[in-house]
């Protein structure tokens, strides 16, 4: 746990470390961040397309991702499951239900003393107009709806398929015991990064560009809360749930999984907090402020040069080379979803084929075969987009980036 608070320090220590020593360089503020015009041109195939047509497409590909999300979502449900696993299950669902609840009042204090903070620094110390403060709170408050929305769609398909492999198990097959817990990843993976892309992509096309850079900091200080809250505390209640079930066991002499144990549900309810809460809201979280990060680097750095008194000034074509590349993180990002779906039937198609039906293999094979497989077809899908959306760059920068 410890760990895990230093890791979300770090961008923080790092900004301030800057800040503090390193006057010299030049400053540049959140309200320094303005998106340039994104309705660039690029020759594809022979045509002509908008850069603006291609978020487009990946808000298309995104929605399509997420119904894809759904549909394993309701075929995890559907399976059989026995009786009373179910209601293990559900009982373990309920308890996660009260801790999402629990989070979420905690999460709404957490944001009134940073929201009132990020009003004094925009609306004081930057001097923006309200509705401009309003505009990067709203992204900060859905930064924390996704971390948490995410989270609970999560640990609901999570204890819907924990029944549902637990009673496929017991047939004897093994491969349905690999294949349901893969379906649920891919499931929870997937609508991840489609509802991160839509609301990145939202600030893009919707937001203002003199304050759509202030929004992207504003969405991924509410992610970054909202992981963080529910990492760090999910954590903390594996770690207590689980000491409570030990404790039962030393000084009532009730094993620690016996059905008397009233640890054995918190204990159950911790792991599903601890290890599907925490993730899915971090996934969430990582995937943004990579993306914002990107963002700020390309719009602080990219066509930049020093005029004659040495300061950094927009180059030549700056604006345009930035709406070129910000294009191409997000075509990556798009393709990203298609590259895992695709790469997910290919390697199920093969496990089927291979592992059913035996009574004995090797999970870490499909599982190694997903991420080589994986890793090869978005490799070279990244680069084959590269090449079509920025082959015109100097000296080959389309291979290199």
């Amino acid at each position: 746990m410890r760990d895990s608070l230093c890791f979300k320090l770090l961008p923080t220590l790092a900004i301030l470390a800057a800040v503090l020593f390193m006057p010299a360089l030049g400053f540049a503020s959140e309200t320094d961040l303005i998106i340039p015009d994104l309705g660039v041109s690029f020759s594809l195939f022979g045509s002509e397309v908008s850069g603006i047509n291609i978020l487009q497409f990946g808000v298309l590909v995104s929605v399509l991702g997420i119904v894809f999300g759904l549909v394993e979502f309701s075929r995890v449900k559907a399976l059989p499951v026995h009786k009373a696993m179910a209601e293990v299950s559900m009982l373990i669902y309920e308890t996660c239900k009260t801790y999402m609840f629990q989070q979420g009042k905690f999460l709404i204090v957490l944001e009134l003393i940073v929201g009132s903070c990020m009003v004094y620094y925009f609306g004081v110390l930057r001097a923006l107009e309200m509705n401009k403060v309003l505009l990067i709170l709203l992204w900060s408050v859905l930064g924390i709806l996704g971390s948490y929305s995410v989270a609970w769609f999560g640990i609901r398909l999570n204890t819907y398929a924990n029944s549902r492999t637990a009673f496929a198990s017991l047939t004897g097959d093994p491969y349905p015991a690999m294949e349901i817990p893969l379906r649920c990843g891919m499931s929870i993976g997937v609508l991840l990064i489609c509802v991160e892309l839509i609301l990145l992509i939202a600030i893009l096309l919707l937001v203002p560009s003199d304050v759509a850079g202030a929004c992207f900091i504003g969405f991924a200080i509410g992610e970054s809360l909202g992981a963080s809250a529910l990492r760090i505390c999910g954590g903390i209640f594996t770690k207590i749930a689980d000491v409570g079930a030990d404790l039962m066991k030393i000084v009532f002499n009730i094993k620690e999984d016996d059905a008397r144990n009233p640890g054995v549900i918190a204990d159950c309810t911790g792991d599903n907090a601890g290890d599907s809460v925490g993730p899915t809201a971090d996934g969430f979280e990582t995937y943004g402020v990579t993306a914002v990060a990107l963002i700020s680097f390309i719009l602080l750095a990219v066509g930049m040069t020093r005029d004659a008194s040495g300061a950094l000034v927009a180059g030549p074509g700056a604006s345009v080379l930035q709406a070129k590349l910000i294009i191409w993180i997000f075509a990556n990002c798009t393709f990203m979803i298609v590259t895992s779906i695709l790469s997910y039937w290919i390697t199920n198609s093969l496990s089927k084929a291979r592992f059913k039906g035996l009574k004995n293999f090797d999970y870490e094979i499909p599982l190694t075969n997903l991420i080589w497989i994986c890793c090869i077809v978005s490799l070279l899908s990244t680069f084959i987009l590269s090449d079509l959306l920025l082959s015109d760059m100097a000296n080959g920068l389309w291979w290199k980036l």
